[in-house]
């Protein structure tokens, strides 16, 4: 393949930063995006809403549904799916994009915290994947892709931030659970995940502020990567944990230097992100 053209996508998350444009990537070649997100309304320190982000897919070129929902509730879940078959007849990509962030201790990590960042990252990557299993099934090209990173089980990273590392680790395992599971359907379920940091609002809010955000590469190169991963034959390649530097090089994209959330910023000044 090498369009995205008439596929439709279902992503969690989408509102804005990485989510939203692996949207508009997708978009470019005139596909179907279902956003399930949380954000109606206008957050005082995000851009965006669900319904600004389906205006910006249609303008793109694509067609946009935006479902107003929580990952965390099966009802949510179940509607964004129907929904989504019922206007475009059918899934062809699941995009798990919603992740929680927090980078605190053992002893300093709320237990909320803790199980929201359970309830979002892991058992939403596996229920909103296993919801659309029956769709992806009749599509001739099935996808899952999970942002989440390969397991590193070097100790600098298990004793970082263990409740983080726990539920970034568990979208990984669910998608490498889904791919061997499903692998003789044909469903490709791999993850992504970045050799630097991405100019988000994760990163602005919960990791270095506005000095790592200019050191950052722009979602733009999550989001090619995501193209390029999503445009194979899906009974090419599933089941791998892939790193978005990577997957450009093999698609011939060397020169990141565009990517660079501030123009003109080396690479060796680049921030690298966490896992790897």
């Amino acid at each position: 393949m090498s369009s995205l053209g008439g596929k439709t996508l279902l992503i969690s998350g989408g509102s804005r930063g990485i989510g939203l444009a692996i949207a508009l990537r997708a978009a470019r070649d005139g596909a179907n995006v279902t956003l399930l997100a949380k954000t109606a309304v206008p957050h005082p320190k995000l851009e965006g809403t669900v319904h600004t982000a389906a205006a910006a897919i249609e303008a793109a070129g694509g067609r946009a549904l935006p479902v107003v929902g929580d990952v965390r509730n099966d009802d949510d879940i179940a509607r964004a799916v129907d929904r989504t078959v019922a206007e475009f007849g059918g899934i062809d990509i699941v995009v798990n994009n919603a992740s929680v962030i927090d980078l605190s201790g053992s002893l300093e990590l709320a237990a909320k915290k803790y199980d929201l960042m359970q309830d979002v990252n892991v058992r939403g990557t596996f229920m909103l994947s296993r919801a659309a299993l029956p769709a992806l099934k009749a599509s001739a090209n099935p996808h899952i892709l999970s942002l989440s990173p390969p397991l590193n089980l070097d100790p600098k990273w298990l004793g970082a931030f263990p409740g983080y590392l726990l539920a970034k680790y568990g979208m990984t395992l669910a998608t490498l659970g889904l791919a061997a599971e499903f692998a003789g359907d044909g469903i490709a379920a791999n993850t992504l995940w970045p050799r630097t940091t991405i100019a988000t609002a994760a990163v602005r809010f919960a990791l270095g502020g506005e000095e790592m955000l200019k050191r950052s590469r722009t979602p733009e190169i999550y989001a090619d990567a995501a193209y390029a991963v999503l445009c194979r034959p899906s009974r090419e390649r599933t089941g791998q944990t892939l790193i978005v530097e990577d997957v450009l090089r093999d698609a011939g994209i060397t020169d990141l230097s565009g990517y660079a959330a501030v123009p003109g910023t080396a690479d060796d000044d680049l921030f690298g992100d966490v896992f790897l």
